[in-house]
């Protein structure tokens, strides 16, 4: 594993998740709200988030969690060597938005920008959870049926699932 792309809808545990894996495997994290937004929360030019993927990209470690854009984020799966999928429940995704919101106004979400508006950025989580389960997920869904052949593919489909192949990920570093 070099290049591993960790993604899935909103508040399923990416940036946690990207953290532990990294921790785990020693490879160079990113996460991409803190690549596409400035401290404070304001989104940088889109052209500007397009031209440092780009050179992300061509690194030849990473882990990346998070989504981006549509075009950036099929060009981070294709170039992963590495698809790991959360597909967790629309309603679990739900819950733990709501936990980052409340947990969120003690302590910086995992992976968010520092003082990112945790209202905002909650209520936009709410908005995308729908939308995501809707359009995103059948795409994701065929994409890791498809890209078993050519890359590995973790299919993480419930908490006790992503903590299974946490402890697998560790036990691979001892």
């Amino acid at each position: 594993m070099k290049k591993i792309a960790i993604f899935g809808n909103a508040g399923g545990g990416k940036s946690t998740l990207a953290k532990q894996l990294a921790l785990a495997t020693d490879l160079p994290l990113v996460s991409l709200d803190k690549l596409k937004y400035q401290t404070g929360g304001k989104e940088i030019p889109h052209d500007e988030y397009l031209q440092a993927h780009a050179k992300l990209m061509q690194q030849s470690h990473w882990i990346i969690d998070g989504f981006g854009c549509v075009p950036s984020a099929w060009q981070r799966f294709s170039q992963a060597d590495t698809l790991v999928y959360i597909d967790l429940s629309l309603l679990q995704h739900g819950l733990w938005v709501t936990k980052r919101l409340f947990k969120g106004l003690y302590v910086n979400p995992e992976g968010w920008p520092d003082n990112s508006p945790i209202f905002k950025s909650s209520l936009n989580s709410y908005k995308v959870l729908w939308l995501c389960h809707k359009k995103l997920t059948p795409a994701y869904r065929a994409l890791v049926a498809e890209a078993g052949n050519t890359k590995r593919v973790f299919h993480l489909t419930s908490p006790a699932a992503i903590k299974a192949f946490l402890r697998d990920c560790e036990a691979l570093r001892s």
